[in-house]
């Protein structure tokens, strides 16, 4: 697990099944997005989201609504997928946009910044910046997520 703040964390799946871990970490809430996970005392949440297939408007919502709420009620919460690479930073990126009204390039610079391996598939990132009516421009990502940037 990496933290982009402290009530913020990204994951993976095999992390979401365990709890001594979770409790370490001092999870409150998981947004789980590979496969259905109700690990004791943890408020969740799933939603199937395909890697590498474009966020419909209602999934990004929803995934982005249960963060900001676990969070406005103090709560620490993972996003977790299979790898901790993709879709998890997605709504990660999504979640610090609007909880620290960031642009989307800063939003990512600023996951990336804490969790180097995590960068969304295309057509996710095409998907935020269709929702939140940003330039879709992967190249830009890419280079403004460069280590050392």
């Amino acid at each position: 697990m990496q933290y982009v703040r402290p009530w913020l964390l990204i994951g993976k799946y095999r992390e979401t099944l365990d709890d001594a871990l979770l409790a370490r970490a001092q999870v409150g809430a998981l947004l789980h997005l590979a496969a259905p996970v109700e690990p004791p005392g943890i408020t969740t949440l799933y939603l199937p989201v395909e890697d590498g297939e474009p966020f419909d408007e209602q999934t990004l919502r929803c995934g982005v609504d249960f963060v900001l709420a676990q969070h406005v009620a103090g709560k620490t919460v993972l996003v977790a997928c299979g790898a901790g690479i993709s879709r998890s930073t997605s709504f990660a990126i999504a979640a610090l946009k609007e909880a620290e009204h960031l642009p989307l390039l800063v939003a990512a610079q600023e996951v990336r910044r804490a969790h180097p391996a995590g960068l969304p598939h295309m057509a996710l990132w095409s998907s935020l910046c269709l929702h939140y009516q940003e330039p879709d421009d992967y190249l830009a990502l890419i280079r403004a997520t460069e280590p050392g940037t």
